[in-house]
């Protein structure tokens, strides 16, 4: 009986210590360390005061009236009223490759809002706003506080939950819908203004508040610098447009993809992908 309940307690240990099992003991405990993480974040962000946000006009995000409103483009070299060259965004370092190349702003160089050349794999309506809620590779303190969708986009510390947010942008009565991609023009810390009520601050480009891409630019019939009213929306508030056809950033693309892609497996268990 000793003899056969020692030779138990080695199968067991050997079992216990088996790569596989420590593994999935490890692949389990990772598991729960980042739900406990993201977790604990987000009953910080609860018991921070939030900035309270009043609604307006057909939607919970108010209209900012009369912006000072500038064009800019991916791959702009910089200049004396934009110093910073937009081969790289605040978010992305690699954003001029990843969209596939230069986004020519010059009208006969462009057809049906997207350059001549070459289809973008990014969407081609992008704005900028002087925010960023991330800095050093983690998140702004206040970020909790002051962005109103914080709690509901918020994954882990260092990723932005500004990336890619739908704006409405007006102008003479004509609204054109575009993704938040970048950050200027000139700041990055006005979040009073972004997500609150105060105004633009003064600065090179007659006190801008916004930039908008080329396509943005010609969809609102735009000078080059001109006035436009914003707002943010959530997607299910945006219509089709040209603004929902292209880029692997485009949440209509996004959806479109996951919705034509049906997995299924065969009489071997072995998953394969379907277009529908």
């Amino acid at each position: 009986m000793k003899r056969f309940l020692k030779h138990l307690l080695v199968v067991v240990s050997l079992v216990a210590g088996s790569p596989i099992l420590l593994f999935a003991q490890k692949e389990t405990a990772g598991k729960d360390f980042t739900s406990r993480l993201r977790e604990k974040v987000l009953n910080k962000v609860d018991a921070l005061q939030p900035v309270v946000f009043k609604g307006g006009e057909h939607g919970k995000y108010p209209w900012k009236n009369a912006i000072v409103t500038t064009t800019f483009w991916i791959g702009e070299s910089p200049s004396s009223n934009n110093p910073v060259p937009n081969h790289a965004s605040s978010w992305d370092k690699q954003w001029a490759r990843n969209y596939g190349g230069f986004d020519n702003p010059n009208p006969s160089r462009r057809r049906g809002y997207i350059p001549v050349n070459f289809v973008p794999r990014q969407n081609p309506f992008y704005v900028a706003l002087p925010y960023n809620d991330i800095m050093r590779g983690g998140t702004k303190p206040e970020a909790a506080r002051v962005i109103p969708w914080y709690r509901e986009a918020f994954e882990r510390n260092g990723k932005s939950t500004c990336k890619g947010r739908w704006l409405a942008i007006r102008k003479a009565g004509r609204v054109c819908y575009a993704q938040w991609e970048d950050c200027g023009p000139f700041r990055t810390d006005h979040w009073e203004y972004v997500f609150g009520s105060e105004r633009p601050r003064r600065n090179l480009n007659q006190g801008a508040g916004l930039d908008v891409s080329p396509a943005v630019r010609d969809y609102l019939g735009m000078a080059g610098t001109d006035v436009t009213d914003w707002k943010f929306v959530d997607f299910d508030e945006v219509p089709r447009g040209p603004w929902s056809l292209y880029g692997d950033n485009n949440t209509f693309v996004q959806n479109q993809r996951k919705s034509a892609n049906v997995v299924v497996r065969n009489s071997s268990g072995v998953a394969q992908l379907f277009r529908e």
